[in-house]
């Protein structure tokens, strides 16, 4: 009947008395409360959330064959490419649906594989994850560092590679940190944070400055690590230290928030007659923030460095720390005229492996160390390097080739053979799912402005252009990220069993094409990312693929603000559904919290007058009609998060969804549902137990399906 609303949200209080002035112009905050995780009434908020969310997801028409299908596809072996440390080769490898991956160890290629390190022993269910690990160079020792429920914060410790008995040191409060091994194995660089007021567990909210760099001694406690560099006047600055591949340098990247900028120090640890004894003499070779410079190799004193110095697309460039002026640089692989120079990597002592980036799709290639000259093209399908493994002083390497079809082939090469040809090393099929029932093509639609901006589409290869399928729509648009083509079993099932068609838009923001692209889709631009997303939507529409109301649009993080704010806002009649995960959409206080002040490069600061007016246009929180609304309906909305997201804050989507439920949730036009769902003991998204993913999942498809009215094919 008329006038009867389709959904009874929860009541959130609004306070009415908590109003922030941004340079005179008064902006109420009602849910303010919200930002304290810990309170009853927030909690209680979260529950009742949920108590509406998750019947209606478990409801949803296709879930449980959904889930079944997916837990079964899942089940497929999945393996990382193996790693030479020593003599011997490390590698992980996933059964098919154990929460955690687990690493390997082997003596030679053909030697039989045995567990060496196992995180699935940690947790009953699954939530202590593998963060980082670094094996010392000659295989001495073997630091790891663990988080717990998907939070950022690490704890680092220590095992015997050949015994496996675990080390007494412990080093806490690490986060966003490097892990490098001095050459003598004494020791490793990492970095941690000061202690803090309050808890430090995920689930705070305390914003993460004063980053120090340490050496830690094997053998000593945390208490007695060296602090190496830290930068009191400059809170927000973020270090790396890289050691060279002869061992004889540290080099150091300093980073300030999310730019492609870095300065660039080093120390020549040979010239320490003690040793690492306290802050490190620092050689500043870069002491500005103007271009990127990353480590590839040093020949003596000339290093190789990838940079966007001069060159948007990146070039490699050599400088000698023994005439470090900047006139004595030179270019060692310039900048190429349309492709976006990727990462490079030393082996065999004398060769390069170079990546490009073509229309999004990856190219490798073989170059000389010493002149920079082309040698050779590796073999490589339309798709993605998902991963590279080798090292300077060893002569064969691994690479990982997958697409939006292909799961992952691994392919070895070593170049000490007189006919040193890439052969495949590995191969995962999985059963049930035939590629040749796919189709995956490029095309490429005019933004708004013009713009060409290329987007993937996978489909049935039978597919009818009625106007009458189903879109998945998914982007990014942020940080310099490039979305290529990837495997995801739930996207898979999407086409065949749902009808879809999974379409990936490379709008602005990324670094598809180079930092100009990138920087397109930033500060006072950034609404060129929402418009070349719902450019994408028309022109998917225009070319007879779909219409408006069987489009579901997702993102997540950066996507989250894309899917919900801009887009959904701007233009709620274009889609059918809105699924936003982990999302920014508190634009004026998102710096705030944990390390949103880093994020400040690409979106800007409502501190600033000017920035404040960019960010007002279009932050989801404040551009949500107000009750009562009578404007067109929205898309059915799913909202989601997880209580130890310390990287986005929960409080972003708690406070979005009260004043959407609000707004839009009251009023008599608005039939499809607005719904949130938190989930518990989990984080941003690495990390997270397959358990948990395939819920995930489930969840986010079948309520795509049950919105969008889909059925099920068999």
């Amino acid at each position: 009947p008329s006038g009867v609303m389709a959904f009874r949200y929860p009541e959130a209080r609004r306070d009415l008395n908590q109003v922030d002035d941004y340079h005179g112009t008064k902006i109420p905050d009602p849910y303010a409360w919200l930002e304290d995780p810990d309170s009853p009434e927030t909690m209680a908020f979260v529950e009742k959330q949920n108590q509406l969310t998750m019947p209606y997801l478990e409801g949803c028409a296709v879930r449980a064959r959904f889930q079944q299908r997916l837990t079964e596809l899942y089940d497929y072996p999945k393996f990382s490419c193996p790693y030479k440390r020593g003599s011997r080769y490390f590698y992980f490898h996933n059964a098919g649906l154990q929460n955690q991956d687990v690493l390997y160890v082997q003596d030679s290629l053909d030697a039989p594989a045995s567990v060496f390190f196992d995180p699935n022993s940690l947790s009953e269910d699954g939530t202590v994850a593998l963060k980082m690990g670094r094996l010392s160079e000659e295989c001495e020792y073997f630091a790891y560092g663990l988080s717990s429920a998907g939070s950022d914060w690490v704890t680092l410790r220590f095992l015997n590679p050949v015994s496996l008995a675990p080390l007494p040191d412990v080093l806490e409060r690490v986060k966003f940190s490097c892990l490098a091994w001095t050459h003598d194995a004494r020791g490793i660089f990492y970095n941690c944070y000061p202690p803090q007021d309050g808890k430090a567990d995920g689930t705070e909210t305390t914003s993460n400055i004063n980053q120090k760099l340490f050496y830690h001694r094997i053998g000593t406690e945390q208490s007695d690590d060296v602090l190496v560099a830290e930068f009191p006047d400059h809170p927000k600055w973020h270090s790396s230290v890289t050691v060279s591949d002869d061992g004889r340098y540290a080099v150091l990247s300093i980073t300030e928030g999310c730019r492609p900028v870095n300065r660039l120090w080093y120390c020549d640890l040979q010239a320490l007659p003690d040793g690492i004894q306290g802050l490190l003499p620092w050689v500043r070779l870069v002491d500005d923030f103007e271009a990127q410079y990353s480590y590839v190799t040093n020949e003596g004193s000339v290093f190789t460095f990838r940079s966007n110095l001069d060159a948007p697309r990146y070039r490699l460039i050599n400088i000698d720390i023994q005439n470090p002026d900047r006139q004595n640089w030179t270019t060692l692989i310039p900048q190429h005229e349309k492709d976006v120079l990727g990462f490079v990597s030393c082996v065999n002592q004398r060769h390069l492996l170079v990546n490009y980036v073509h229309d999004v799709k990856d190219v490798l290639q073989l170059f000389e160390l010493s002149s920079g000259r082309l040698l050779r093209e590796l073999p490589l399908d339309v798709g993605t390097i998902a991963g590279v493994s080798c090292k300077k002083k060893h002569s064969e390497f691994f690479y990982k080739f997958t697409s939006f079809t292909t799961p992952g082939i691994i392919y070895h090469c070593d170049l000490s053979r007189p006919d040193p040809e890439p052969r495949v090393f590995r191969e995962v099929e999985v059963k049930g799912i035939n590629q040749e029932d796919f189709l995956t093509s490029q095309v490429f639609y005019p933004s708004k402005d013009g713009t060409s901006i290329p987007m993937f589409l996978v489909h049935a290869r039978n597919l009818e252009r009625d106007g009458t399928n189903p879109v998945f729509l998914y982007g990014y648009g942020g940080f310099e990220n490039s979305i290529q083509p990837h495997y995801n079993v739930a996207y898979l099932l999407f086409v065949r069993h749902l009808g879809g068609v999974l379409a990936v838009a490379n709008i602005r923001g990324g670094g598809e094409y180079g930092l100009t692209w990138h920087k397109a889709g930033t500060l006072d631009r950034k609404q060129n990312c929402f418009d070349d997303f719902q450019s994408a939507a028309e022109f998917l529409i225009r070319e007879r693929f779909t219409s408006a109301s069987r489009i579901a649009i997702n993102g997540a993080s950066n996507g989250g603000l894309l899917v919900a704010a801009a887009c959904m806002i701007q233009q709620p009649q274009l889609f059918g559904c809105v699924v936003a995960e982990v999302g920014v959409l508190d634009m004026l206080k998102f710096h705030k919290f944990t390390i949103g002040h880093a994020w400040t490069t690409d979106y800007g600061c409502a501190d600033d007058p000017e920035q404040f007016q960019w960010l007002i246009k279009y932050s989801p929180l404040h551009n949500l009609p107000e009750a009562p609304y009578s404007g067109p309906p929205y898309p059915a909305v799913l909202l989601l998060t997880a209580d130890h997201d310390d990287r986005v804050v929960p409080l972003h989507t708690l406070k979005f969804c009260a004043a959407l439920q609000r707004g839009v949730g009251g009023s008599p036009q608005q039939r499809q549902p607005l719904l949130l769902r938190v989930d518990t003991r989990s984080g941003h998204g690495a990390g997270k137990p397959t358990a948990k993913a395939i819920l995930e999942d489930t969840h986010i498809f079948a309520f795509i399906a049950e919105t969008l009215k889909l059925d099920w094919k068999d």
